[in-house]
């Protein structure tokens, strides 16, 4: 029994190995998993690639990139809660299948235009704002699925793996396009990113339906959205926990696009220099995800998710004023493990306290972040070309660190982040054990 009377009971692995891979026991988990791993490594490739057709044909413009990026961005934005409504209504894996399908549509097209030598800037616009509109109709329905296979007690470990999965992308991707484009060019680099989003698709097919659980009565769509603005607003708990996750979204990670600066203009290290910073960023998330999913469903999230974030916006003020390349890229690698770390129990939180019927909505509120995180970059950006990227990071990292200390002095709920866990673990957990009859069968094979 804990001091709040709560009985938890802890899982037994035999091996670390266990423990890390816990997740991956249930079959329907590793074809989701496999799913995840091939769309988000298409995608990561995708963005390069099209970074690199937008540059070839503006004539080497580079506020084509910005544009590209844009186009992106702001559907996710818009269009995220109108994609967590919908995956609330529907079969989460039909859902993820027709949008996938989609998108493979979508990016096939790319291929045959570029093929026939008709691809030009605007029509890789329009194709890329469809894109934009699309993905926020599959993630939320992404992210949802995830505690329907494994279950609220498996959700910190499956949570960790998908994350360690999109850092593993996030490194891996971009690098290997860029090697294949000097290779093979840049139409059998994508015809190779289509044949991953057709990997995805297929495995996909191996996961059982996934239905929201169906708990409130159903209005509209946009009645539905607003209920699920409603629902999080009377739950302080969910609420502060996804105010908190935009703390550094908004202030601090945006600082990954002024990594240019730092290598070419701070420190002199040129593009190689840039290269293995990033590559560094990504080891540190890729090392972040595998500790939490190492650790397990610990049930003292509360002091890992704050020590995490101050340690976070401390190193990256250490980066920022550093005077030597080398003593970066430790310190990017630590900054990037903390994050990672934060944002993962963070992420996971927030999974645990939500219930089914619900969840896609709240969902589609964190994918919104990747829609404001190029749009913060802009102020960022701005005030770093009047100031220098060193100071601006240095000071909107302190200014992290401030918003994070008043969010725990000031939100009770917060602060008993911990006990609210617990009590959604058990009052969701039997739930979930009655849809768990035998070690292969998942509340989604229900």
């Amino acid at each position: 029994m804990t001091r709040s009377n709560i009985h938890v009971v802890e899982a037994h692995y035999d091996s670390s190995w266990d423990r890390l891979t816990s997740s991956l026991r249930y079959q329907q988990f590793r074809w989701l998993y496999i799913s995840n791993i091939a769309f988000m490594f298409a995608m990561m490739a995708q963005f390069l690639v099209r970074s690199v057709l937008a540059y070839d044909l503006t004539n080497d413009n580079a506020f084509a990139l910005g544009i590209v990026n844009f186009v992106v961005a702001i559907p996710m934005l818009v269009i995220s809660p109108l994609g967590g409504a919908v995956a609330d209504r529907l079969d989460r894996r039909k859902l993820i299948l027709f949008v996938q399908t989609a998108v493979l549509v979508d990016e096939a097209l790319v291929f045959v235009l570029l093929m026939t030598d008709q691809l030009t800037f605007p029509l890789l616009l329009v194709l890329t704002g469809l894109l934009g509109a699309l993905f926020p109709f599959m993630m939320p329905a992404r992210q949802a699925i995830v505690a329907n296979v494994v279950g609220r007690q498996g959700l910190g470990n499956a949570m960790a793996l998908q994350m360690g999965g999109m850092n593993f992308t996030r490194i891996v991707g971009p690098v290997a396009a860029g090697v294949l484009i000097s290779l093979i060019g840049i139409a059998n680099t994508w015809a190779i990113g289509l044949v991953l989003y057709g990997i995805g698709l297929v495995s996909m097919l191996r996961v059982s339906p996934s239905y929201p659980d169906e708990s409130e009565e159903r209005r509209t769509v946009f009645g539905d959205m607003a209920n699920g603005f409603r629902w999080v607003w009377q739950h302080p708990a969910v609420r502060v926990l996804l105010f908190l996750g935009l703390v550094p979204t908004l202030l601090a990670m945006p600082f990954q696009t002024l990594l240019v600066v730092f290598a070419l203009d701070v420190w002199d290290a040129g593009e190689s220099g840039l290269g293995i910073l990033n590559a560094a960023a990504g080891v540190g998330g890729l090392l972040g995800s595998v500790y939490v999913a190492w650790v397990g469903d610990s049930h003292r999230r509360l002091r890992l998710m704050m020590a995490s974030i101050l340690a976070f916006g401390s190193t990256l003020i250490f980066f920022s004023l550093s005077p030597w390349f080398l003593l970066a890229l430790p310190l990017i690698l630590l900054a990037d493990i903390f994050v990672t770390i934060f944002m993962v129990l963070n992420n996971t939180a927030i999974q645990v306290l939500i219930p089914d019927f619900v969840r896609g909505r709240v969902m589609s509120l964190l994918m919104m972040s990747f829609g404001l995180t190029p749009l913060a970059t802009l102020p960022i950006s701005w005030l770093a070309e009047q100031y220098g990227a060193d100071i601006v990071v240095a000071l909107a990292s302190a200014l992290m660190l401030v918003f994070a200390v008043l969010f725990f002095a000031l939100s009770p709920a917060l602060r008993r982040i911990d006990t609210s866990t617990r009590e959604a673990e058990i009052e969701f957990g039997e739930m979930d054990r009655r849809g768990r009859r035998e070690p292969e069968l998942t509340p989604a094979a229900k």
